[in-house]
């Protein structure tokens, strides 16, 4: 089996939730002296350091002894954090570098099928997103790049793991970066590329520290991007004021999760955090995942966050053969990718995250053009002594529901922007109303349907 049908995705051990199914490729370890505690405001006993304060869930997050926790009348219950690793399909990775020389003679946004599938030039006659803000949590977002630098709001957005660096990515991973383009680029000098919402106010909420996160900090960034501008809780020690976000995207997810044991107390926190998002406000768009999963038939386990409590979750779709010199594709961009995860009830939308066809992987076709072209970086060395040391910005492709996501997420902007009342069942109603189910294609991996901006707006 080719990585590019597992998402990029966060699976736990089975040493840490019990019984994850074999053959997950990813681990995650218990962190013995980080905690998540249910505290319901009563705080946390004296002896612990407070990480993440987050009063309006109920939770919080230390540092400490477990027996001391485990002792105190303060304490609710309590859980070992768990970091987990992050999984890029190796087929990313196997993509070629962006060649502008390649596509010389071509309209600017030629590569972006995705954009043009979804009409967006003629959804932003209406709107390109002024007035919403959309958070981002993920591995980190480039604030130097030039398509980029507009929309985001450095001033808000944070880091949220411990390694002491602030919002930006770490090393060479930018995936927080493409997520970020996909739903906001802002086309950087006329010569870069289109987000679905421009005009957004884009948050960057860091929750990878290299090629870990950490489930606390997950729940952390939810509850800040919700939280209103006027309230604070505390993030990293210190006292913050809320992101107040309109739509917050989660390109990230762990599956098999049992639904018995610890999986029960980690699901709790979730949609504690998630039922709190929803009720400020603030809609959570979320990666379905890349397992090529039925979720409706998987009773004994559950994919987290996407079918957690009050998310949007989102399969993905693409074309074979875009932009291959044929005179038509092989399949539309509507058409359900392969490694998507499906189920009727599980899936919300569908909406462009791109596909591939494995046997042309390696060939002179540009297979790659059916995946999802956006703002990346690239990590290389510049003073020479052979270990890469600058993020220089760039473009390129990737493939997965976590393209998938912020594509939806875009279109929430946008709907925010024409509709500054909206809460966050409404901008969600509002998708669902648009969306149909593509002619000769399965509901299930569409739920309400295929993404529809203009309908949406």
């Amino acid at each position: 089996m080719s990585d590019i049908d597992r998402r990029t995705f966060l699976t736990v051990s089975g040493a840490v939730l019990g019984g994850i199914a074999a053959g997950t490729t990813v681990t995650a370890a218990e962190r013995t002296d980080r905690f998540i505690v249910e505290t319901n405001g009563a705080g946390v006993p004296s002896e612990v350091e407070v990480v993440h304060q987050l009063p309006s869930v109920g939770y919080a997050v230390v540092t400490g002894s477990e027996s001391t926790l485990e002792q105190s009348k303060k304490v609710q219950g309590c859980a070992a954090d768990i970091e987990v690793r992050l999984d890029d399909p190796d087929v990313n990775a196997e993509v070629p570098a962006f060649d502008a020389a390649d596509y010389e003679g071509q309209p600017g946004d030629f590569l972006q099928w995705d954009k043009a599938d979804l009409n967006v030039a003629e959804a932003h006659e209406t709107t390109e997103g002024d007035g919403s803000r959309v958070a981002v949590i993920d591995s980190g977002v480039l604030e130097t790049h030039p398509d980029l630098a507009g929309p985001l709001n450095v001033d808000l957005s944070l880091n949220f793991t411990d390694d002491g660096g602030d919002h930006n990515p770490v090393g060479g991973d930018d995936h927080g970066t493409h997520v970020a383009g996909i739903v906001a680029a802002d086309n950087g000098g006329g010569i870069g590329v289109n987000g679905t919402a421009p005009q957004t106010d884009l948050v960057d909420c860091r929750v990878f520290s290299g090629p870990t996160a950490s489930f606390a900090d997950i729940i952390a960034a939810v509850v800040y991007s919700a939280t209103p501008e006027n309230e604070r809780i505390i993030v990293n020690g210190e006292r913050v004021t809320g992101a107040d976000a309109d739509v917050a995207n989660l390109s990230l997810g762990a599956y098999p999760i049992p639904r018995q044991g610890l999986g029960e107390f980690y699901g709790s926190v979730l949609n504690s955090a998630m039922t709190y998002a929803n009720n400020e406000g603030t809609l959570l768009v979320l990666s379905a995942g890349n397992d090529s999963a039925n979720l409706q038939q998987d009773k004994n386990f559950i994919s987290l966050p996407n079918e957690g409590a009050q998310g949007l979750s989102v399969a993905a779709t693409g074309p074979i053969g875009y932009g291959w010199e044929a005179d038509d594709a092989e399949s539309p961009p509507e058409s359900p990718a392969f490694y998507t995860n499906y189920g009727t009830n599980d899936i919300v939308l569908g909406a462009p995250g791109g596909d591939v066809n494995l046997d042309a992987i390696g060939t002179e076709v540009p297979w790659f053009n059916d995946l999802v072209f956006n703002t990346v970086f690239s990590y290389e060395d510049t003073d020479g002594d052979g270990e890469p040391d600058t993020q220089v910005p760039g473009y390129g492709w990737k493939a997965g529901t976590s393209m998938a996501a912020p594509n939806v997420a875009g279109a929430a902007a946008l709907v925010k922007s024409a509709n500054p009342d909206y809460n966050a069942n409404q901008l969600e109603s509002a998708l669902k109303r648009a969306a149909d189910v593509p002619d000769d294609y399965d509901k299930k991996f569409y739920g309400g349907g295929y993404l529809n901006v203009l309908d949406a707006l």
